[in-house]
C-alpha cells in the first residue's frame, strides 16, 4: 500500500516527527506539544488535573488522529479478522463495535484495536504507534479477495464526558444511512455514519476514559472546522495527552506499550472478556489459539491488577513490587488519580498475590511505599449501556 511507507531514520539521522491534520490548530490555542507516536501532539493546555477534573464534569475534546483507520472489505472479511483475531466477527452485527487484539503465534500481544463492523465493510482502528507495523502484519495475512485500506486522509476526534452527548447533538447531524440510526440511539460500542453540513462522518459511542463519549472520524480537509464546532459548545474544551492518560489509568484501561506488549497475553493482562468461550480452544485457528487455550485452562504466573498506594508519591512504569522482601512484580503504568485524591497503578504480580486487600510494598527511587491491590476500575465506567434510563 501507498501509505505504509517506511519510517525508520537514516543512521545517524533524527527521527522524522510528524504532524497532525490539526497541528496548528493546537499551537493556535495554546497546545504545549510534545513528540509521541512519531507525531507532534498536545500533552496539555491549561493544565492536567484541569483538564482532567472537567472531562469528568463536562465534555473533553481529544485529537486521537495518530491512531491507524483501517477498512477491511471482501465478502470473506468476516473470516479473515477470525484468522488474525481472537474475537468473533463473524456474529458481529452492522451497527456493533468490539473491542479485539492482535496477537503473535505465541500469544503476546501486538497491538489492542476496535472492530466495527459498517454493514459492507469492517472498520478497525489501531494504535498510532504500531499501525505500520499492524498493517504490514495484516496485509500479508489476508486471504485473496480481502483488501485492507489505511484512511490516511482522516482525522479522528474524541468527545468524552458526562455532556458529550448534549454537545455533539447540538451540532444537528443527520442519519446518513437509517433515519432511526440518530445520535440519541447509539449506545456503547456502536456506530453510525452521519451528516453534518454536507461533510461525511463515522461516528461511534465509544472512547478510552471511561466516560460517556464520542469518536468522530472526519477527512483531514474538515478536522478543523469540526473541532471549532464541538469547541464553541460551552460543555466542551480541548484536552492533551496528558489527562487522558490520567483517564484512563482511573478506568483501569491497559495501554500498548506499557501494560499490553508482545510479552505478555490476554489471559494474564486480564483480557479475557475480548476472547469468547468458542475461541478458547487449541484450534480457533487464530495466533497463539493453543497457547491461550492452556492459559485459560490452567492459570497464569502473574496477573494484571490496580493498586491504591499510600502517601502522595506515585510509583512511575518499571517500579518493583514486593511481598516479604522478595520482588514479585513489576509497575507498568502509574500516577496521581485527580478523581480519587490520591496515587494509583497497575502492575504485574503473582497471581497468588492478586486478590483485592492484598498488602504489598512498591521500590520507588529507593524508597518503600505500602500498598494494596484494589479492584479495576479504580474510577466506575458511566458508559451508556442498552437499557439504561
Amino acid at each position: 500500500m501507498s501509505d505504509t511507507y517506511d519510517l525508520a531514520p537514516i543512521a545517524g539521522e533524527k527521527p522524522l516527527i510528524l504532524t497532525l491534520p490539526l497541528d496548528a490548530w493546537h499551537r493556535a490555542r495554546g497546545g504545549r506539544m510534545v513528540e509521541f507516536a512519531g507525531y507532534h501532539m498536545p500533552v496539555q493546555y491549561e493544565g492536567i488535573l484541569a483538564e482532567h477534573q472537567w472531562t469528568r464534569a463536562h465534555a473533553g475534546l481529544f485529537d486521537v488522529s495518530h491512531m491507524g483507520q483501517l477498512v477491511l472489505r471482501g465478502d470473506h472479511a468476516a473470516q479473515a479478522l477470525e484468522a488474525l483475531l481472537p474475537g468473533a466477527f463473524t456474529t458481529l452485527k452492522p451497527g456493533k463495535q468490539r473491542y479485539s487484539l492482535l496477537l503473535a503465534d505465541d500469544g503476546g500481544i501486538l497491538d489492542d484495536l476496535i472492530v466495527t463492523n459498517r454493514g459492507s465493510d469492517f472498520y478497525v482502528v489501531v494504535n498510532g504507534a504500531t499501525k505500520h507495523a499492524d498493517i504490514s502484519h495484516i496485509t500479508a495475512r489476508l486471504p485473496h479477495g480481502v483488501t485492507l485500506d489505511h484512511l490516511a486522509d482522516h482525522a479522528l476526534l474524541a468527545l468524552q464526558g458526562p455532556e458529550a452527548a448534549r454537545a455533539l447533538g447540538a451540532l444537528g447531524l443527520v442519519p446518513a444511512a437509517d433515519p432511526a440510526r440518530t445520535l440519541d440511539s447509539l449506545v456503547f460500542m456502536e456506530a453510525a455514519p452521519f451528516v453534518w453540513n454536507g461533510v461525511a462522518l463515522g461516528v461511534s459511542r465509544s472512547g478510552y476514559t471511561g466516560e460517556d463519549g464520542f469518536e468522530i472520524s472526519v477527512h483531514a480537509d474538515h478536522a478543523a472546522a469540526l473541532a471549532d464546532a464541538l469547541l464553541a459548545q460551552p460543555q466542551v474544551k480541548p484536552i492533551g495527552l496528558g489527562a487522558r492518560d490520567s483517564l484512563r489509568l482511573e478506568a483501569g484501561l491497559p495501554l500498548y506499550g506499557h501494560d499490553l506488549s508482545p510479552d505478555i497475553d490476554p489471559v494474564e493482562a486480564d483480557l479475557g472478556f475480548a476472547i469468547p468461550a468458542r475461541r478458547r480452544v487449541a484450534d480457533a485457528g487464530f495466533p497463539g489459539a493453543a497457547q491461550l487455550a492452556k492459559a485459560f485452562a490452567e492459570g497464569t504466573a502473574r496477573r494484571r491488577v490496580g493498586l491504591l498506594i499510600e502517601g502522595r508519591m506515585a510509583a512511575r512504569e518499571g517500579a518493583e513490587v514486593v511481598s516479604d522482601g522478595r520482588t514479585v512484580g513489576t509497575v507498568t503504568s502509574g500516577g496521581f488519580a485527580p478523581s480519587l485524591e490520591r496515587p494509583i497503578a497497575m502492575a504485574f504480580i503473582e497471581t497468588a498475590l492478586a486478590t483485592p486487600g492484598t498488602a504489598l510494598t512498591l521500590s520507588v527511587r529507593g524508597k518503600s511505599l505500602a500498598a494494596t491491590v484494589g479492584s479495576l476500575p479504580f474510577h466506575p465506567h458511566r458508559y451508556v449501556r442498552k437499557g439504561a434510563a
